[in-house]
């Protein structure tokens, strides 16, 4: 299988009329915006793109649309993940169908597997498809199954289309144990930084990072990338820097700050689907000042 590289993935949140259906009409508006602003993949639906709040039905025809859309001008990495093994291995088979280059998915929401459970879970998927198979490893957000070593070389040994990890763990000690040993089996094993924290991650070895961030500050996120994989992570610790300040921003009004970043900068995407909450005026009010005072985002792309 030839290597498929990811590069720079950006992540897109799902836009929402004022009703909370899935509005296509300002989506393809963002695509659009993402393909201009410095994307090499986009990898949808993630769970910055409210993945869990979408029907089934819903994320197959997100991840159908993006395809027709993009008309491969890049790669599209669809988010396959489900509770149910059967369920996220046909989701793969139909993104698959519909062109998609690679598919992503996650350990099993809600249910807690013992390791061997979870490792047929992964392998049901991965066996699903011929395309590249990644998984997406976010403990902070799906803490009580955990992915170790042993399971990667297992699923290594029975996935010839396992392509790598995509870490948000930010655990370096578990992303070298990781890389050292997947890479003495599969020496084009893959570590993609699960967050715009490449600096750390590209000096362990990854090569390629998924970014929610670039739906606010495409700019940074590139010039990022990009001193990254020229290994001049000395050099890249300015914007690193700058990207952790937006981050904590963002993270600080909870999980309608991407979505209020975003309107800030011209771009509004509507309000998250409950359970999660709207952010409110005083909180809008309050991130817009503090995006304002950050000096790096005033290069950034305004409106669409």
């Amino acid at each position: 299988m030839p290597i498929f590289t990811p590069g720079l993935v950006h992540t897109p949140v799902t836009p929402f009329t004022a009703g909370l259906e899935i509005d296509f009409g300002l989506f393809e508006k963002l695509l659009e915006f993402h393909l201009r602003n410095g994307a090499q993949a986009l990898a949808l639906p993630m769970h910055t793109g409210e993945s869990v709040s979408l029907s089934d039905a819903e994320q197959r025809e997100l991840i159908a649309y993006t395809i027709k859309q993009v008309k491969g001008r890049v790669p599209v990495i669809a988010h396959v993940s489900d509770s149910g093994t059967a369920i996220a291995a046909d989701r793969a088979r139909q993104a698959q169908d519909a062109g998609a280059a690679a598919v992503v998915a996650t350990t099993p929401y809600y249910w807690t597997p013992p390791p061997a459970m979870v490792l047929e879970h992964f392998a049901q998927i991965g066996s699903a498809v011929s395309i590249p198979f990644f998984i997406f490893y976010t403990p902070e957000e799906l803490g009580a199954t955990k992915l170790d070593t042993d399971l990667v070389l297992k699923l290594i040994n029975r996935l010839g289309n396992f392509a790598g990890v995509v870490d948000a763990s930010l655990d370096w000690q578990f992303m070298i144990n990781i890389v050292s040993n997947a890479w003495r089996v599969r020496p084009d094993f893959q570590l993609v930084s699960g967050t715009e924290y490449m600096v750390s991650a590209g000096a362990v070895g990854a090569t390629s990072m998924f970014s929610s961030l670039a739906g606010v500050a495409p700019g940074l996120v590139r010039q990022l990338y990009d001193i990254c994989r020229k290994e001049k992570y000395f050099e890249a610790r300015k914007v690193q820097e700058e990207l952790a300040a937006l981050r904590q921003s963002v993270k600080r009004a909870g999980f309608a700050g991407l979505k209020g970043a975003m309107r800030a900068m011209g771009r509004d995407c509507g309000q998250p689907r409950p359970p999660l909450d709207a952010l409110s005026a005083v909180g809008y009010k309050e991130l817009a000042a503090e995006l304002g005072a950050l000096t790096a985002l005033r290069e950034e792309p305004r409106g669409w």
